[in-house]
């Protein structure tokens, strides 16, 4: 049985686009948890014992790469030669191969070129596994190298194919990063495809297993969910995938059901929320309440109500920082056409005259209404407006 793992993106010191507003404490573990994910993988390699780790591509980020993240990357490669496990690496887009990269890695790890190559390795229950890839040359590389990848005829081993690039269920005019489609895949008869450059993990076939890792940790709050790797272990027969979350921070969407706008009962609610999240990971959000009545929030009380859910994470370790709050009405036709209603009538004193006199000048209802010089506008448009509320309800 052969036991790897298959990861892709890892985009060491690739910089955070949802900073600006957050306070140090919160920025400062941000900007540690790529290097986190990568050692908690590393770890769970060492105690899994896996034969070798596949990277798909995009290690880096080219305009920010920096010594520590080479440091870095070269210590774990040196616990995992420690081991006896092996890396096989290619380069995407992020980080090509005239980027200059000129680090020299640990014997254990192989860097494919940028010709499509072939690795041989044994694994330790003696599988022959055969690996097949490129690295990108240039950061655009358009060029489909597919064909050069060798076809498995002999049926001898296991085959892996790792390929940096783009999934195009159709063919298009529109040229991107190596597009391949499943029929050119499946053809080389692989009993595995390592894909990398798509940040959203996903199974594209099952026979040959064709996935997309993911990147290993979110970096904005389009990258939502669980991040991590992909096990896969089996023999030439069979292979099976599960799949490893490791980021230190999540980010995600949340909508959250409310009954009431009123800020102290929202703020209460919203912290109930809020620790339940807390018990499970770190979390930057966008948070959607739903809210299905009549009131409205002033702009001052929805601004003071994020300002005070942020300052409660700052220097909380299990943070759960709300980076954006949106309230969507459920009744927003209904809480429309009030507000058109009112803002007809509210200020122009002439067509509120104008209705008044209509009511007056009907003989069933005038005996019931008290002077005219005695009508209050503001309190007759309440009157007016719980009248309408209810009818919409029926």
């Amino acid at each position: 049985m052969v036991k790897f793992i298959h990861a892709a993106d890892l985009h060491l010191d690739s910089p955070f686009k949802s900073r600006t507003k957050m306070p140090a404490s919160i920025l400062e573990i941000l900007m540690e948890s790529t290097y986190k994910s990568v050692t908690r993988m590393v770890d769970f390699a060492i105690s899994e014992r896996v034969d070798f780790i596949l990277i798909s591509g995009d290690v880096f980020d080219q305009a920010n790469r920096s010594l520590k993240s080479e440091i870095f990357l070269k210590n774990q490669f040196n616990r995992l030669r420690d081991k006896g496990i092996f890396v096989y690496m290619i380069h995407g887009n992020h980080d090509p191969l005239s980027s200059g990269f000129k680090t020299n890695w640990p014997e254990n790890v192989a860097v494919f070129r940028e010709n499509v190559e072939t690795y041989e390795m044994m694994s330790n229950k003696g599988e022959r596994i055969y690996l097949h890839g490129f690295s990108y040359l240039l950061d655009e590389s358009y060029e489909n190298k597919l064909d050069e990848y060798p076809t498995n005829t002999d049926n001898r081993g296991i085959h892996i194919g790792l390929l940096h690039g783009t999934y195009a269920k159709t063919d298009n005019d529109v040229k991107r990063y190596t597009e391949f489609n499943l029929e050119a895949l499946n053809n080389k008869l692989y009993h595995y495809w390592a894909l990398g450059h798509i940040h959203v993990r996903q199974q594209l076939s099952d026979l040959p297993l064709i996935h997309y890792a993911g990147n290993i940790q979110g970096r904005h709050k389009n990258e939502t969910g669980e991040k991590g790797f992909i096990l896969v272990q089996g023999d030439d027969v069979r292979l099976s995938t599960e799949f490893v979350p490791v980021q230190e921070v999540v980010f995600n969407n949340f909508e959250l059901k409310v009954d009431t706008l009123k800020k102290e009962k929202l703020y209460q609610k919203i912290v109930e929320f809020k620790q339940g999240l807390r018990e499970k990971n770190k979390y930057i959000i966008n948070l959607t309440l739903n809210y299905d009545g009549e009131e409205e929030m002033s702009l001052m009380d929805f601004n003071e109500l994020i300002e005070l859910l942020q300052e409660d994470e700052v220097n909380i370790d299990q943070f759960v920082w709300i980076d954006n709050i949106e309230v969507t009405y459920n009744n927003a036709e209904q809480i429309a056409l009030l507000n058109d209603i009112k803002k007809s009538y509210s200020n122009n004193e002439e067509l509120f005259r104008e209705a008044v006199n209509t009511m007056y000048m009907d003989p069933n209802i005038n005996r019931y209404l008290p002077p005219i010089g005695e009508i209050s506008q503001d309190e007759l448009l309440k009157m007016g407006e719980d009248r309408l509320k209810m009818l919409m309800r029926k």
